[in-house]
């Protein structure tokens, strides 16, 4: 939260800088702050809007519901909401602000093809993102690489309207700024995508140490993996939480690794049993 606050801040000052108006500067901290306040308490509840999710009862689900509530004990964790998306598409996320607040949300397709080694596999990587605190680093990355992305739009579409930019210091902090807007973007997004992968291999062998049945996650992945059509409901912005990439194995394959939301399911394999 603090590096996102410095970043943001930096960005205000080379804005309020180059077009010669310091309101612009106290705009941005403002802002930051706000973005902090709401990415953090309001998270889930972006998150699960954007997914379609819908609460999960117990009478309806009990052997996820079950599976949820035991391996949150054995992790020591609280029980979290559980939540169900209707795609045939198999898939799950964990998503809120901390352990305390936490939701695991499944799809009916993931219940339809597993069976319950297999789901609570599953429901161990969701359980190990909470319990490593993934989902409130990968929100604010979200929420950093969204502001970036804007920021440098609204630069770009400016560009021609400095005071500063017939001056030779303006001139040098045109290039400047016209190199930054079309890098940053594509850099914030590589970061995004980069951690993404990272804490799925970390959530992969702390659900493997939860479970003590690496087995069970690696067959759900090879399940989870056959199945080639994307999700029904898709929002990139949240496609970094899912377990699996939701936009489906075909379309994975055609993008470079450096692009892609999630790690190989063969390399996670490997690195679950060998």
């Amino acid at each position: 939260m603090t590096v996102f606050f410095v970043v943001v801040i930096l960005f205000g000052w080379f804005f309020s800088f180059y077009y010669g108006n310091p309101d612009i500067l106290y705009f941005f901290v403002a802002f930051s702050i706000l973005m902090n306040v709401f990415s953090y308490w309001f998270s889930d509840k972006i998150v699960l809007t954007l997914a379609g999710a819908k609460p999960a009862k117990r009478e309806e689900n009990f052997v996820l519901y079950t599976s949820v509530e035991n391996l949150a004990i054995t992790a020591g964790l609280p029980m979290p909401k559980v939540y169900i998306v209707n795609d045939p598409a198999p898939n799950a996320f964990a998503t809120g602000r901390n352990k305390n607040h936490a939701v695991v949300c499944v799809t009916t397709g993931l219940l339809q093809i597993l069976d319950k080694v297999e789901l609570e596999g599953v429901i161990a990587h969701e359980l190990s993102h909470v319990g490593n605190r993934d989902m409130l680093l990968s929100t604010i990355v979200v929420v950093l690489v969204g502001f970036v992305s804007i920021l440098a739009d609204v630069f770009r579409r400016n560009l021609f309207f400095s005071r500063n930019r017939d001056s030779k210091e303006g001139s040098v902090f045109l290039i400047i700024g016209i190199v930054l807007s079309i890098l940053a973007p594509i850099f914030a997004v590589l970061i995004q995508l980069a951690i993404s992968r990272k804490r799925e291999f970390l959530a992969d062998a702390s659900g493997a140490l939860l479970t003590r049945y690496p087995e069970g996650l690696a067959n759900a992945l090879r399940k989870i993996s056959q199945y080639s059509q994307p999700m029904v409901r898709q929002s990139n912005t949240i496609a970094h939480l899912y377990i699996s990439d939701p936009k489906g194995l075909q379309i994975g394959k055609k993008i470079s690794g450096l692009l892609a939301t999630h790690p190989r399911v063969e390399d996670r394999i490997k690195a679950l049993v060998g």
